[in-house]
């Protein structure tokens, strides 16, 4: 008996396909290499080289702080601004990216003091030079750290030659814009209220403060005896005033009324309701009642606000003494009469501290101020003109001036009369025992009978450093400013690079340097915000109110690491010298020896042989960093030492928060040394939150390493996480969330993997000209053509999570679900020279030099290993431009209404299919209803295009589904009528099969 003899295998003649890129990515370990290979061949060389004389795209890195290791902030950051460069540089323009540190500053100061004081160091103690040098090497040792991390994430740019604000050339330019703002008589010293910290003993501006939510803030009510007024009942009651910052009453000048504030007389008095005397309240906190029963006295507040008043005073009197049953009693005599607030002009009260004499013996004034409020307190307002914005103004309007009673350090100065060095319980003022109701202010207040009312339970936001977290107080103290409301001298019709300042006048436009009216910092930044594009648009509403609304730019801090206010102050007149000449010798020598060139020693070097140093005074303050990184368009943009930028940048791009920041001060330095913005466009993003939505702090225990992430994962994950969010938002990271993201990178891979298998051996002479192509190609190419659009707008409006979408939903859903699934019939089984396969690999060539640079930016490391697999010779895809598509059109609704009536079909054969009654659509035989099919489309078609045995139309709504009875083809596995017998060719198999048994 002999055996039934089997089928011939034809597996040997399907065309699958072949390629050495492996589906596990293997990115932690692959990416390294590729950096390296960069590194070698100097890649941000070649670009400049392969776009030069190209149009320009200057993105300006606004500098991050040379302290720590990247955070996840960090990685999304320079992400979007790699995107944007490269991007930019795939449409074929020259966009070079010149990364930047800030180096100057407060944290690195504090850091450096830390190490000193753990070697018992005290800095005080250490010669300036010597202290800086250990700050500069500080924040060099970081800035080669964070380098070395954000090449490791796959950011291009010029990483030899970084701009660092700390390198003489960049001290020297921050200098000569100081000078500018100097010699256009913008620059001014002024003694005013600003935030001041304590630990940190210096000023801090706007863009270093942040606010907490405190719980327990004292308030106290404290009563100032009237002595004088035109209201003569007035005289021998008591003004009442609130505030949450008792330290303050010891710098009390005058207090404060409402002009169009009703106010009212009204009585408190003392009653028991046990029998015990009231002398038995021993540490006289009710003496301003006499301590005696019975006994009232009259007290000013505003109308509506007296019963407040009252039981706030009644129940700290019950706190204070429990045990004899006290109660405080409120009545409003005088017929119930009110007093309008601009009646009080004129009336001057005594400081509760009277008794000490000197500073205290002199009566305070009322005061009309526009901004006392019924909304809490008593409606009547201490001031202290050295500690708050409104005290100052409205003390110096009245002659009234500051007197620097606290120091640096927040303590009340050695000489002062109360609480001042000699006392024993000299503190901080901010500190939180000596700020207390229990505290010395307190105590000495409730001991001669002036304080009504205090407790600590005050809710609030209060502003604390942003940096050492540590309170702030307002601090009268000298500094410098930028006015921001002063008429500004002209420009020089120059270039935008040389723009300078001369004589006086109006100014002149840099759009066509036409004269204009003289126009003030203010004005001009809030005209240059309008004239330029915000992404999102609501950025420009935020910059726009922070610059219509903020005060004049302090731009001093007592600090020693930074950039030295380099001017000269006449020591009798109080005159800034204003000298070219001097600047320029000064600029000169910062520029050649750094910030230490600027040391009393050089002092008649500067001043030159006309003037004699011991007439001036060389200014010790530094400039506010955020003077420095507000610069930064000057030293970088227009130097020559980077010759491939140039001024205005196209675009800064930085997190929200710079809106008060470095946006701001770049803005405001342009605009008052050069008359316009230093940017085109502004686009900001927002902070990462935790999954949870959460903040992320490491004492939550809820932040996310970006390092580690890419020591699991691979730098191009954290780029496709941070290129899928809607960054312009909040947005969230976490392991699940990486887990979608790693999901979505497969998908991605397996399509280039199909591609590079599906195309090998291909060579140009394969390709078939667009007109020669079946439907469905010149279809999936005019879909191509539609993604194309679509990625040019999104980089035109640097939606990049649009970008991400349209690229992975194109490949998930028109490529490897519709048009990879129909067409590998064709490509695995079609003869060699077939129209449909030629046609196929015709198409996938296209898509792949299209969806390689497409991916480019976003999968830096990913695309050079995909291009690199197919041509190993060829130089990196990061230097190729954008890819041209075939024009051509489909009717995109006749191929929607097919790709619904397909997925209608898929659905209806998965029911048989989990059944096991068909084992895949390849035996499904469908009927569909004949008005669902679009016009020109052919049973045949509908079952190539349907992946099934056969496709049969019908009347009906119907899809139904039948296992076919057609035998299967032994090589290409499809069931067709023409074939007899499992396992027999069907007759396009057996033409392709003959043709290699003829080649061979």
């Amino acid at each position: 008996m002999t055996d039934t003899p089997s089928k011939k295998d034809y597996r040997d003649t399907v065309f699958l396909p072949k390629t050495d890129f492996p589906m596990k990515a293997g990115l932690p370990q692959k990416e390294p290499a590729i950096l390296a290979r960069w590194q070698a061949a100097d890649q941000y060389a070649q670009l400049r080289e392969a776009r030069a004389g190209r149009e320009k795209f200057i993105l300006h890195d606004g500098p991050p702080y040379a302290n720590g290791d990247m955070h996840i902030g960090h990685a999304l950051n320079h992400v979007l601004k790699d995107t944007v460069v490269r991007t930019q540089t795939l449409l074929g323009k020259d966009a070079p990216y010149v990364p930047g540190w800030d180096c100057h500053g407060l944290p690195i100061e504090w850091k450096v003091e830390e190490l000193y004081r753990k070697k018992k160091l005290d800095k005080k103690e250490v010669p300036a030079k010597e202290f800086r040098a250990e700050c500069r090497a500080y924040a060099q040792g970081w800035v080669d750290v964070q380098r070395e991390q954000l090449k490791r994430l796959g950011i291009g740019g010029r990483w030899d030659k970084p701009y660092l604000t700390m390198r003489p050339e960049a001290e020297g330019a921050i200098v000569a814009e100081l000078m500018k703002f100097a010699e256009s008589g913008q620059l001014y010293r002024g003694s005013k209220p600003v935030m001041w910290s304590p630990v940190e003993e210096t000023a801090l501006a706007e863009a270093e403060v942040e606010y907490e939510d405190l719980t327990d803030s004292p308030q106290i009510d404290v009563a100032f005896e009237i002595v004088e007024s035109p209201i003569a009942e007035l005289v021998g009651a008591y003004a009442v005033i609130w505030t949450t910052t008792p330290w303050t009453i010891p710098v009390n000048q005058a207090l404060a009324y409402g002009p169009d504030v009703e106010y009212r007389l009204i009585e408190l008095w003392a009653s028991s309701d046990s029998n015990k005397p009231m002398e038995y309240v021993e540490d006289s906190a009710l003496e301003f009642l006499g301590n005696r029963p019975g006994t009232a006295l009259k007290f000013l507040v505003a109308d509506g606000l007296h019963n407040d008043f009252a039981q706030r005073v009644n129940n700290c009197v019950l706190k204070r003494y429990p045990d004899i049953g006290l109660r405080i009693s409120s009545t409003f005599p005088l017929d119930d009469r009110t007093f309008k607030g601009s009646d009080l002009a004129g009336t001057l009260v005594r400081h509760p501290m009277h008794r000490l004499g000197g500073f205290y013996a002199k009566p305070r004034p009322m005061l009309a101020g526009d901004f006392v409020t019924t909304e809490s307190g008593t409606g009547i307002v201490h001031m202290s003109p050295d500690h708050g914005e409104d005290d100052f103004e409205l003390c110096k309007a009245n002659g009234i001036e500051p007197v620097f009673a606290v120091e640096r350090d927040g303590r009340y100065r050695d000489d002062w009369l109360w609480l001042g060095g000699a006392d024993e319980r000299r503190r901080s003022v901010i500190n939180k025992p000596f700020n207390a109701p229990d505290g010395p202010i307190c105590s000495d207040l409730r001991e001669v009978g002036a304080l009504l009312s205090a407790t600590a339970d005050y809710r609030h936001s209060y502003p604390h450093s942003w940096r050492s977290k540590a309170k702030l107080i307002y601090r009268c103290t000298p500094q410098w400013f930028i006015g921001m409301d002063q008429d500004l001298v002209q420009f020089s019709p120059k270039t935008p690079a040389e723009k300078s300042w001369e004589g006086e006048g109006g100014a002149i436009d840099p759009a066509d340097e036409k004269p204009c009216a003289a126009r003030s910092l203010r004005q001009i930044a809030m005209s240059e915000i309008e004239a330029t594009r915000f992404v999102p648009e609501k950025g420009r509403n935020r910059l726009r109110s922070m610059v219509e609304g903020r005060p004049d730019w302090l731009i001093s801090r007592q600090r020693a690491w930074g950039v030295p206010i380099a001017l000269f102050v006449h020591r009798t007149s109080g005159q800034l010298l204003v000298d070219s000449e001097v600047n320029a010798r000064i600029i000169a020598a910062i520029t050649a020896d750094g910030v230490d060139a600027w040391e009393d020693a050089r002092a008649a070097e500067f001043l030159g042989q006309d003037r004699n140093p011991d007439d001036y005074e060389m200014i010790g303050d530094i400039l506010d960093v955020w003077f420095d990184s507000g610069c930064t368009h000057a030293f970088v943009l227009e130097s020559d030492e980077w010759p491939e930028l140039q001024s205005p940048a196209d675009l800064y791009l930085e997190g929200s928060d710079q809106h008060r920041g470095w946006f701001q001060s770049s803005l405001l330095e342009s605009c008052g040394t050069r008359g316009r913005a230093p940017y085109k466009a502004v686009l900001t993003h927002g902070f990462t939150m935790d999954p949870k939505g959460m903040k992320m702090s490491k004492s939550l225990g809820n932040t996310v390493d970006p390092l580690k992430v890419m020591e699991q994962y691979g730098a191009d994950i954290i780029r496709l996480w941070a290129l899928s969010v809607d960054y312009t938002e909040d947005h969230r990271i976490g392991d699940e969330i990486l887990k979608g993201v790693g999901d979505t990178y497969r998908k991605l891979r397996n399509t280039f993997r199909y591609l590079l298998g599906a195309l090998e051996g291909y060579s140009d002479t394969e390709a078939l000209p667009v007109e020669e192509m079946p439907e469905l190609e010149r279809y999936v190419l005019a879909l191509l053509g539609e993604v194309d659009g679509t990625l040019r707008k999104a980089v035109h409006d640097f939606d990049f999570n649009l970008y991400v979408r349209t690229l992975t939903d194109f490949c998930n859903e028109d490529l490897s679900a519709f048009y990879f699934d129909i067409r590998k019939d064709s490509l695995y089984c079609d003869p060699a020279d077939g129209v449909k396969r030629r046609a196929n690999r015709t198409v996938m060539d296209i898509l792949f030099h299209a969806l390689v640079r497409y991916a480019a930016p976003v999968l830096v490391f990913t695309s050079e290993e995909v291009w690199g697999t197919r041509f190993p010779d060829d130089r990196s895809v990061h230097l190729l431009e954008w890819p041209e598509i075939p024009a051509t059109s489909a009717d995109d609704t006749r191929w929607d209404a097919l790709r619904d009536l397909r997925e209608t079909a898929m659905e209806a054969i998965e029911p048989l299919r989990r059944e096991k009654i068909i084992r895949s659509g390849l035996e499904a035989a469908v009927t569909v209803p004949d008005d669902k099919v679009p016009q020109g489309f052919s049973d045949a078609d509908l079952a190539e295009l349907f992946i099934t045995a056969s496709v049969t139309r019908r009347q009906g709504t119907d899809v139904t589904v039948t296992r076919t009875d057609n035998h299967k083809c032994g090589r290409c596995w499809r069931l067709l009528p023409e074939v007899t017998e499992d396992g027999d060719l069907c007759a396009r198999c057996d033409d392709a099969v003959s043709q290699m048994d003829t080649a061979a």
